[in-house]
């Protein structure tokens, strides 16, 4: 009997060393990623997508590079809360329609830890009575704007990236003047660009730690 309890611990222990250098093998393995650009007449945020939510990752990348943003506009833009953007319908200057277009599809909720931060980057989606599993839209998302946050969204809202340079034009934006449905009075377009580089890089231009759900940049 003790000797198979010997046998057990030396079991776990290996186990646990086999899980550690799996763990740590993927982590040395990781030497790139993708970083987004979002670019307006107020200057560019720059956004890092969290492994944490990975269909929410790959979809905005997808959709990035076929330039389905392009030209989309930040429809709605409550200051001391968020600005919205995303909506191919935004490219229109109908504000009825703002905040009902899409790709066609919705992608299934992915909450972490990661809270709604200035900065964070999260997507929208429709109300609980239609929408109780809080799918998310397949393409508009928005961007905190509140130095305290907004909490009351967490796990509620997917969180899928951070704002990682670029805060000050949230501020310029939120600061805009709206009219109907929350709309900027002057249309605020944007473009989108995704770029890979080395982590090494990212680390160093903008200061990003990569700690496993650090809400600090």
């Amino acid at each position: 009997m003790k000797r198979n309890s010997i046998l057990l611990v030396i079991l776990i222990f290996t186990c646990s060393l086999a899980s550690i250098h799996s763990s740590y093998a993927r982590s040395k393995k990781k030497k790139k990623d993708m970083i987004v650009t979002i670019s307006t007449s107020f200057g560019d945020m720059v956004v890092i997508l969290y492994d944490e939510t990975p269909k929410h990752k790959k979809n905005f990348i997808k959709l990035a590079k076929e330039g389905f943003y392009d030209g989309t506009s930040f429809h709605r833009v409550i200051k001391n809360f968020m600005i919205q953007g995303g909506d191919p319908y935004s490219k229109d200057n109908n504000p009825m329609n703002d905040g009902q277009g899409g790709p066609g599809y919705t992608i299934p909720a992915e909450f972490s830890d990661y809270t709604h931060i200035k900065g964070a980057l999260a997507a929208a989606r429709r109300g609980d009575m239609v929408n109780p599993k809080k799918e998310s839209s397949g393409s508009q998302f928005y961007i905190v704007h509140n130095d305290n946050g907004t909490p009351h969204l967490d796990g509620a809202y997917t969180v899928f990236g951070q704002v990682i340079k670029g805060l000050e034009v949230i501020d310029q934006i939120a600061n805009q003047t709206t009219g109907q449905m929350d709309r900027p009075e002057e249309t605020i377009k944007i473009t989108v660009k995704v770029e890979e580089l080395k982590i090494r890089k990212i680390k160093k231009l903008y200061g990003y730690t990569y700690e496993k759900k650090n809400q600090n940049g």
